[in-house]
């Protein structure tokens, strides 16, 4: 959930670290440092806080000169956020600076042994004694002799890089020792005052890239930090050791030299530039009539009624064949994934279930030979998620991926999947994510759905109302400032209850996890019909409840519901349909949105719920695109 960059080349490293690093920010910011090589010796500089309060300030009045540097951003695991737990950490000769993303799960152990023999350590982190551990193994490579040889030269055209013959580097030799006494998870960055000019770079289980440049390259634990300065990128696997220098890079899995396949970043820096919005958020939120448009394109066959997919790698024998869908994923991926159930079942007829990543990979549920896995990630490196889907796939089953993040784990490592190509998603809080995952899994669900009972014009009747989402979803947006107006209304309240019914339970449960995660205020989200089963006790006057009641099937019965509260003074606020204008007569204030289908109607009710949870952070003073306690992508378990 860290955020790794490194630079080596024939530039300052120092500014591109600072960028990086403020684009990584998003991943971690409890603080941030950097080690740049300069005449033999490292240069730290590490500081609690946001970069441009924390770090910068530090580096402006000290700057740190050199051509090769890493850097890092934190999300604290183990030890609190201060100065001293921030990276990078050095070994106990000072001469070996590391930065990593992950968790060492045998630290203890290792902290116990190396302090036995005379380490002193300077952290509570995890990090500071693996810091230790490079420096003890590369204290026996030197006493050994070890030869330093050159890394290959980097050949994009050849997409491979293969080192020269001779001994490995003596920094990755060290750094390949210390990780045979390791468990855990890393993504690492490692430099030596010994060897100006080299980054070594290591990955298990915590993403890692390198970026490939005009005589410079990069390591980073995302391609927005790289996104600026280069096209190109390798994605690293699990158990890659890379050594970097500015003309070449070799890479080697378990000692062995690795083939590397060179890729390109789907989109440009502008996509990770804030523009005109007061937040990252704010605009994510406004790019989703594109976004939904990007998840559609190309995967509808309007003759046939159907949806279309180029990377299932699923033949429609086998698709026909499926006859139990299972999804896993976390929170709001989860959230996608309940709605998802609901058209699976509805559209298609399969029995589906939706089961949190993080229980998934612990249980042994039975499933049958026919059972396909769905995985649903934004980042495609979510620590559960993986899990899920390796221990799925260890047991033989088909596990397809819904992901954005194109070449990352997840992606990688699934039988198949549908990209959702939303774009970089910077703020923490997921929301153009959340409605291309639904967007896809309608259309998967459609596919599911004509290949079995499904008519044809009903799917017909799905194509129109998805291909019309984006102009609707453009009406709700154009209501942000009223929302704002009724954000203000609420924004003292410590309370609130969000409420749907079938499809829009997950709704419900979305718009209670935004604001919850950007305003601090207490949320839960309810069946509506649920509510006299026990929370109920908690209304009263100062606790809003927000009612997704469109104008379908089970309006009276959420109307009804709806009454229960009412009773008890709770203030409502009501997201209807337009055709349903007469129920502002019964609500405190209602949010008037288009008319769709029942099941695709959370593509167009989540909107609005976004923008409330936004202005009511927003009129709190929080900072939404990084609120306390979260990171964008959990790598950690």
């Amino acid at each position: 959930m860290c955020g790794i960059i490194g630079y080596v080349g024939k530039k300052s490293a120092g500014p591109i670290l600072l960028e990086g690093l403020r684009r990584l920010e998003y991943r971690g910011y409890d603080s941030a440092g950097v080690a740049v090589l300069e005449g033999g010796r490292l240069e730290i500089r590490k500081k609690t806080g946001r970069i441009d309060q924390g770090l910068a300030p530090v580096v402006k009045a000290r700057p740190a000169p050199g051509t090769t540097g890493i850097g890092h951003t934190r999300w604290a695991t183990h030890g609190a956020p201060c100065d001293e737990n921030s990276h990078p950490h050095l070994d106990a000769s000072g001469s070996i600076a590391v930065v990593h993303n992950g968790v060492i799960e045998n630290y203890e152990r290792l902290k116990k042994r190396l302090v036995a023999a005379g380490h002193k350590f300077q952290s509570d982190t995890d990090t500071e004694v693996l810091a230790h551990l490079v420096g003890e193994h590369y204290a026996r490579v030197k006493s050994d002799g070890a030869p330093a040889s050159s890394t290959a030269r980097s050949d994009p055209t050849a997409q491979r890089a293969v080192p020269e013959a001779g001994a490995p580097h003596p920094l990755a030799q060290a750094v390949s020792g210390a990780l045979a006494e390791v468990t855990g998870a890393y993504g690492l960055g490692v430099v030596c005052a010994d060897f100006p000019g080299v980054i070594i770079g290591a990955r298990r289980g915590s993403p890692l890239i390198i970026g490939i440049g005009d005589d410079e390259h990069f390591l980073a634990s995302d391609v927005t930090a790289v996104a600026a300065h280069t096209r190109q990128v390798v994605y690293l696997e699990d158990n890659d050791i890379v050594t970097i220098t500015a003309d070449a890079f070799g890479v080697t899995n378990f000692g062995t030299a690795s083939e590397v396949k060179v890729s390109e970043i789907e989109f440009d820096a502008t996509a990770v530039e804030q523009g005109e919005f007061a937040h990252y958020m704010l605009k994510e939120i406004f790019e989703q009539p594109r976004t939904i448009e990007n998840a559609l394109r190309g995967r509808i066959d309007r003759d046939a009624s159907t949806a279309k997919f180029g990377g299932l790698n699923m033949s429609l024998a086998e698709l026909r064949a499926v006859n139990r869908i299972v999804i896993t994923a976390c929170g709001t991926s989860w959230h996608a994934g309940l709605v998802g159930e609901y058209l699976f079942e509805g559209l298609a007829h399969i029995p589906t279930e939706v089961e949190y990543a993080s229980e998934f990979r612990y249980r042994n549920p039975p499933l049958n030979s026919n059972t396909l896995v769905l995985a649903i990630t934004q980042s495609g490196e979510t620590a559960d998620t993986l899990a899920s889907l390796r221990e799925t796939r260890r047991r033989g089953h088909k596990v397809l991926a819904l992901c954005n993040v194109v070449g990352s784990t997840i992606a990688r490592e699934a039988d198949g999947g549908i990209y959702l190509h939303a774009g970089p998603e910077i703020g923490v809080a997921s929301t153009k994510a959340f409605t291309s995952q639904v967007t896809v899994l309608a259309l998967l669900a459609l596919m599911m759905g004509r290949i079995r009972q499904l008519s044809l014009n009903h799917g017909r009747e799905i194509i129109d109302a998805l291909e019309a989402l984006p102009k609707q979803i453009e009406s709700v947006l154009a209501q942000s400032a009223a929302i704002q107006k009724l954000a203000k209304k609420y924004a003292g309240a410590e309370d609130f209850f969000f409420l749907g019914r079938l499809c829009n339970f997950p709704v419900a449960l979305e718009g209670a996890l935004k604001l919850k995660e950007i305003s601090y205020i207490h949320a839960e989200g309810y069946p509506a019909a649920e509510m006299k089963h026990g929370p109920i006790a908690m209304i009263d006057e100062r606790t809003p409840s927000v009612v997704v009641i469109p104008h379908d099937a089970m309006y009276e019965k959420t109307l009804s519901n709806l009454e229960v509260v009412r009773a008890r003074k709770g203030p409502i606020i009501a997201v209807t349909t337009e055709d349903n204008a007469a129920l502002a007569q019964q609500v405190d204030d209602v949010i008037l949105v288009p008319k769709t289908l029942e099941c695709l109607f959370p593509l167009i009710a989540v909107v609005p719920l976004q923008l409330l949870a936004y202005h009511i952070a927003v009129a709190r003073g929080c900072d939404v695109d990084k609120p306390r306690n979260l990171a964008k992508s959990v790598t950690v378990e």
